[in-house]
């Protein structure tokens, strides 16, 4: 497919400058650290002891401190959204970045697993010449104890190589647990394992503690390959030298070496403070429970469930967390909010379907099954709903919608549920936005889906009818693969039935559809839907349309 420059640029400038420049910083400490080392004359016998493992090793431990550090602050979800809602900071390109945490976050993370795989291949190398080649003339350059010592026995009895051990073990679960099949297939294996970072950093701190490598202190004092009081120039070259030069190169005094200071907590501690009290503030903000006002069971496996909590505000577009001691005391799930508190209503409310142990256990805890053998009551009696807990709410792309003169936000299925805060915010009249035409297409597998949010789309269908602007909102309904024909019988989702369809939506002639109305506009394109559909419109909004009309494509994810 042919790419427009300007709509590439538009979608994919911002993110690929900050990938560009994330890799020439990794790039450049690992030069710089590998050269340090390869021509210092402060490792000039440390390098002749383990050769280009000692570049490679310190190199690539410069390129992991950087991204150890880095990889925190994504996930500082309160910061972020404090940035995305203060627009004097940040522009809408900024927060289209930030929408990006995820991502970057991904990215750290990978690069961390590349170069720990290269750190310790390199140091295993370093170990093995320690031992081979034992160093009789610098005694305390030697990290072996003696010379053929075992490897793994250097490894087991020293700070470095215990805390390395350990380090690779926690990173090597929490690698393979944030593969896509252990994330979908039992969620709990990568919750608990991912939150072994504390321990990661914990060690990580204590991982220099020790003193593999050194460097020699006095280098003026002692020049690398000077001779010492005690050897001879022939003994040192095997050549004769006048008794001048000879002085010359004769050392004043021993080599000396001591070992590094511990540099990584430098790297680290700030993020890792940062993102602690991050943590800590949100824990507060969090801690007394919701109260739940309604739970409503709708088609195809989705509750819905509405809540009250002091003080709390949220946008359009955002999510929060939610834990249920009950299910489990120490997991967070992300649920877009389908309802905000406004003036008139201070219900905040959310649609989850039940799929996976964690919303089974969950539902059946808001709607247990009726029991068989309990005794009928005159009085009915109260239900009594389990604790829960809300963290944030949080930024999502979703905010933006209403930030561009023309939005069309695209659903799949349960995917509709970033977009039904903005409806619901349409029909509520809120004021001050800048949107002035609104494309929403939704698509389903099964008819019933629809009827999660029918009421709302026609309420606010009617709203503006009457208000004579029919233009300002366009619904496409799409049923994929329907069982047999269906429609919406009843008489009130008349509005909907209209712009039913069956099939799959042709995503070309919608774009060009929405082009030819928009001419020399730009366009957010919202999506949440499978991977299949957000690819197309991504390659859709990249490609050149010739009314000129840009699409900026916005995916949902949660960070």
């Amino acid at each position: 497919m042919v790419v427009s420059v300007r709509s590439w640029v538009a979608n994919e400038g911002g993110k690929h400058f900050v990938l560009i420049l994330w890799l020439g910083v990794n790039t450049w400490l690992f030069i710089s650290s590998f050269l340090l080392y390869f021509t210092g004359q402060e490792y000039h016998y440390l390098y002749k002891m383990l050769g280009l493992g000692l570049c490679i090793s310190r190199a690539s431990a410069s390129v992991l401190n950087l991204n150890c550090s880095l990889v925190l602050l994504p996930m500082c979800r309160s910061l972020v959204t404090f940035v995305r809602g203060t627009r004097t900071i940040s522009s809408r390109k900024t927060r289209r970045l930030l929408d990006k945490c995820k991502t970057f976050h991904v990215a750290c993370g990978v690069a961390i697993c590349i170069f720990s795989v290269m750190h310790v291949s390199a140091h295993l190398v370093n170990v093995v010449r320690f031992s081979v080649r034992y160093s009789d003339d610098f005694p305390a350059l030697n990290l072996a104890r003696y010379r053929g010592e075992d490897p793994m026995l250097i490894i087991l009895t020293t700070i470095p190589g215990v805390t390395g051990v350990l380090l690779v073990l926690i990173l090597f679960l929490m690698f393979i647990s944030s593969s896509y099949c252990v994330r979908m297939s039992n969620y709990e294996i990568f919750w608990y394992t991912h939150n072994l970072f504390i321990v990661f950093y914990v060690i990580l701190m204590m991982h220099m503690v020790g003193g593999a490598l050194k460097y020699q202190t006095n280098v003026e004092a002692h020049p690398p390959g000077c001779f010492r009081a005690n050897q001879s120039s022939t003994e040192q070259q095997g050549d004769e030298l006048d008794t001048s030069e000879e002085e010359e190169r004769r050392c004043s005094e021993d080599a000396h070496f001591q070992p590094h200071y511990p540099q990584t907590w430098l790297w680290v501690s700030g993020p890792l403070c940062l993102y602690c009290v991050e943590r800590f503030y949100r824990y507060i903000q969090s801690r007394d429970p919701v109260t739940i006002v309604t739970v409503i069971r709708h088609p195809c496996d989705v509750v819905e469930l509405r809540m009250l909590k002091k003080n709390f505000k949220a946008r359009p577009g955002q999510y929060i967390l939610l834990n249920c001691p009950g299910v489990s005391s120490f997991e967070n799930h992300p649920f877009t909010l389908t309802m905000c508190p406004t003036e008139n209503k201070e219900t905040l409310g959310i649609h989850l379907r039940v799929v996976g142990d964690w919303t089974e256990r969950f539902t059946q805890l808001l709607l247990p099954e009726p029991r068989i053998d309990m005794e009928i009551l005159p009085m009915a009696q109260q239900r009594r709903y389990p604790k829960v807990y809300v963290d944030g709410p949080f930024g999502g792309p979703s905010e933006e919608v209403f930030n561009y003169d023309v939005s069309l936000c695209v659903a799949g299925g349960i995917g509709v549920t970033p977009f039904a805060c903005v409806l619901r915010a349409l029909l509520d009249g809120w004021m001050g936005f800048r949107l002035q035409r609104l494309y929403f297409v939704w698509v389903c597998k099964e008819l019933q889906s629809f009827y999660w949010f029918a009421e709302l789309l026609c309420a606010l269908h009617h709203k503006l009818w009457n208000e004579n602007r029919p233009d300002y909102f366009n619904v496409k309904l799409y049923i994929s693969q329907p069982d047999s024909l269906q429609s919406m019988s009843e008489e009130k989702y008349r509005p909907l039935t209209s712009r039913m369809q069956i099939g799959r939506p042709r995503w070309k002639l919608l774009f060009d559809e929405i082009g030819k109305s928009n001419k020399h506009k730009r366009v957010g394109v919202f999506c949440c839907a499978p991977k299949g559909i957000s690819r197309t419109l991504h390659r859709l909004c990249n490609s050149p349309q010739y009314s000129g009309t840009t699409f900026e494509f916005n995916k949902e994810s949660f960070s």
